[in-house]
């Protein structure tokens, strides 16, 4: 399935998270929400990028816009990993891959030859009316954090 586009309603999901309870899409309804979607918790690229958004995660708070990451390991991993790197950050737990096969992330990918089924790093920005704005695919980390929180305070006063 091809990811998601800008213009297409963003499929709702509800996800357990780190430190309990869960987190929904509906739920946050009203305001923008950034997804980033990652391979693997304690990996180097991804430890990376949630520190990045752990790092900003008050500037998106008071832009008025939600942040969630999401990748397919446990909520026992996701409290290992937020413990370990002090993040700010929710991380929902997708081990069935229900939302990354809805969202288009799920995907063959290649590393030395070898073909493997796995997250293809993306992040959508989510409007309040929970249609999609705006897709990085392929994400590249250095400076993205910051690339998605001025599109989001964009967002946020149109």
């Amino acid at each position: 399935m091809a990811p998601l586009r800008p213009g297409d309603p963003a499929p709702d999901f509800k996800l357990a998270r780190d430190g309990g309870g869960s987190i929904s899409l509906s739920a946050l309804r009203g305001k923008p929400v950034v997804l980033f979607f990652y391979p693997k918790d304690d990996t180097k690229t991804c430890t990376v990028e949630a520190i990045s958004f752990s790092g900003l995660s008050e500037d998106f708070a008071s832009a008025g816009v939600a942040l969630i990451g999401i990748s397919p390991d446990s909520v026992k991993s996701h409290d290992r990993f937020a413990k370990k790197h002090d993040l700010a950050v929710p991380l929902a737990a997708d081990d069935d891959k229900a939302v990354v096969n809805a969202y288009g992330v799920w995907a063959e990918k290649s590393m030395y030859g070898r073909k493997y089924m796995g997250v293809e790093r993306t992040t959508y920005l989510i409007d309040a009316a929970g249609i999609i704005s705006r897709v990085w695919e392929k994400v590249k980390v250095a400076g993205h954090a910051e690339e998605v929180l001025a599109a989001a305070k964009i967002l946020r006063t149109a």
